[in-house]
């Protein structure tokens, strides 16, 4: 699929940029003793292992529906993605949080902080180019279902490239904290500013792995397309000869492009076995051809509220 070969490189450009920035952080946190250094090299390292995650999801994901898996594999992206989650959590808030608190209680001897301002400077151009690479196919993806820009990052299903998005943009962010933190730290010569500086990095990640937990949670419980789709899926069924109603709709978002549709249709009295049969038909045909993400379609004809009879198929059972 496109957008999954899409998605695998900006994974991939994401994950080479953390791992060497992760190397970088952690050298330049030992020589200038800074905490917030050390609290940024943590952070890439989680970042790197959110990313071995989101392609072990994107790989997954991709396997073909089998006996045992007849809907397919595309959730499975969703359980990578939660871990991955789980893992910026634990790998970067926790310990970035906890150095924080140890710099404020215990203090800390500042060294040179050159090579940390220069590390940083890497960093901030190197975590840069991976977030434009990844605001470009978000960007891309959204004028292609022409939603804004905000929403379609908000509700998209391909979860990885949010990821990716979400964890660059903290990165940008708690490279300014970090640099603020050493800042003050040489200005007053106080390590507080490079506690405190480790600790909102710490909260930042924490507010991204909650943001992308959530995220990954709806789509494994199960998540409905928006509402304004549902809209045309039931005017794009109404459109189809011998239907006359759609009772009942039920959408079902199971990877980014993969979309279950499943309804209950009220048609024509008249209509014959055989126009029933061709207008499920048709209405999977228009249904697929308006919107390829949609994979399955289930129509279950249904007789309206008003024409349903009182007895069962066998007639009266009285007693």
């Amino acid at each position: 699929m496109a957008q999954n070969g899409e998605s695998t490189s900006t994974v991939i450009v994401a994950a080479a940029a953390n791992l060497g920035i992760a190397a970088a952080k952690a050298v330049a946190g030992l020589i200038s003793g800074s905490s917030a250094m050390l609290s940024e090299a943590a952070h890439s390292v989680a970042d790197t292992v959110t990313e071995v995650m989101l392609l072990t999801a994107l790989k997954r994901s991709a396997k073909p529906a089998d006996e045992d898996h007849p809907l397919g594999y595309a959730n499975e992206r969703y359980v990578w993605a939660l871990l991955a989650a789980v893992a910026t959590f634990v790998g970067g808030a926790v310990f970035s949080v906890y150095d924080g608190i140890h710099t404020l209680t215990h203090g800390e001897e500042p060294g040179d902080p050159l090579v940390s301002y220069v590390v940083l400077a890497v960093a901030f151009v190197l975590e840069g180019f991976s977030l434009r690479t990844g605001l470009r196919q978000v960007r891309g993806e959204a004028e292609r279902v022409k939603a804004p820009f905000g929403r379609y990052l908000r509700l998209t299903p391909d979860t990885t490239v949010k990821a990716v998005v979400l964890e660059d943009s903290a990165a940008l962010a708690g490279l300014m904290l970090a640099a603020g933190g050493l800042l003050g730290g040489q200005i007053t010569g106080s390590g507080m500013w490079d506690g405190v500086a480790s600790i909102l990095i710490g909260a930042l990640l924490v507010y991204v792995a909650w943001v992308l937990g959530r995220s990954n949670a709806e789509l494994l419980i199960g998540r409905p397309v928006p509402r304004a789709m549902r809209a045309l899926v039931v005017e794009e069924l109404l459109s189809v000869p011998h239907i006359v109603g759609v009772l009942e709709l039920t959408t079902l978002i199971q990877g980014p492009e993969e979309v279950m549709i499943a309804a209950k249709i009220d048609f024509r009295d008249v209509s014959s076995a055989a126009q029933v049969e061709w207008a499920c038909e048709e209405a999977e045909q228009q249904l697929r051809e308006r919107f390829p993400a949609i994979r399955r379609v289930y129509l279950d004809p249904t007789p309206g509220a008003g024409r349903r009879p009182a007895e069962g198929p066998a007639g009266p059972t009285g007693t």
